[in-house]
């Protein structure tokens, strides 16, 4: 008799008994051991994992079972195969890439808020128009900036009002960055009050009035971690705050 008969002719027992989780578990036998190796392997009860991302042995695990349940006369193409371990791969090594460069950003971060803790007591240049002024620094300073000579330039210097406090000139004849300097004095000769103020400078080219760049120095007080994208942040008396990667200049006064 042959063996496809053998197993037509033999009568099959079915069990199924279903677990507390809701899973069936099937067992069936044929009475020949030989028929029974053939068969696939019963149903487990597979727990359910903590985590939904699978991970490398979670799919050879399942590369695995594949092999074991294929049809040994049609088995699992070669080409195939290495195809399903090239991609998982390729994803599993972008996965811890992006974790790599993750842990880089956070050294790098730390190591440049570290190197921003030196400026704590100094004093910084800095791309803004406004500075501080209090008891503990009276006066203020900065640059402005033209392309153009300009032997006269008008400078005004406001409150956070908007109103002008006081107006000087200074010789902008040489262009390029021109020093700027204010005692903190009204135009009264009178000191200020405690707060933040703005230098403006105007000056004429080619006979029209034109606003001018002005940076001006701040007391760094401080320095935070910021973020990744944002880099060490440097806390500045009077509350601002810049970037480190905005510092222009360090001034040792």
């Amino acid at each position: 008799m042959s063996l496809i008969n053998q197993v037509n002719q033999a009568s099959t027992q079915t069990t199924q008994t279903k677990s507390q989780s809701g899973a069936v578990t099937t067992n069936s036998t044929t009475g020949n051991p030989f028929l029974d190796s053939l068969r696939l392997p019963t149903e487990s009860i597979v727990p359910e994992a903590k985590s939904q991302q699978l991970t490398q042995e979670d799919f050879f695990s399942l590369l695995s079972q594949q092999l074991s349940m294929q049809d040994p006369f049609k088995p699992v193409d070669n080409d195939q195969m290495i195809a399903q371990m090239a991609s998982f791969s390729t994803v599993d090594g972008i996965s811890k890439l992006n974790k790599e460069i993750v842990n880089l950003n956070s050294v790098m971060t730390s190591s440049q808020a570290l190197q921003a803790s030196g400026l704590v007591g100094r004093k910084v240049l800095l791309p803004t128009d406004t500075g501080y002024v209090s008891s503990e620094n009276p006066s203020m300073k900065g640059v402005i900036s033209t392309t153009e000579k300009i032997p006269v330039i008008n400078v005004r210097v406001e409150d956070e009002k908007g109103q002008v406090i006081t107006t000087f000139n200074v010789d902008g004849s040489k262009g390029g960055n021109i020093d700027v300097n204010w005692d903190g004095l009204d135009k009264n000769g009178q000191p200020v009050v405690t707060g933040n103020y703005s230098i403006k400078a105007s000056g004429l080219v080619d006979g029209k009035s034109q606003q001018l760049a002005v940076s001006t120095y701040a007391h760094v007080s401080s320095v935070s971690l910021g973020t990744a994208s944002t880099g060490a942040i440097l806390n500045l008396r009077g509350g601002m705050a810049f970037k480190l990667s905005d510092v222009l200049s360090v001034s040792e006064t």
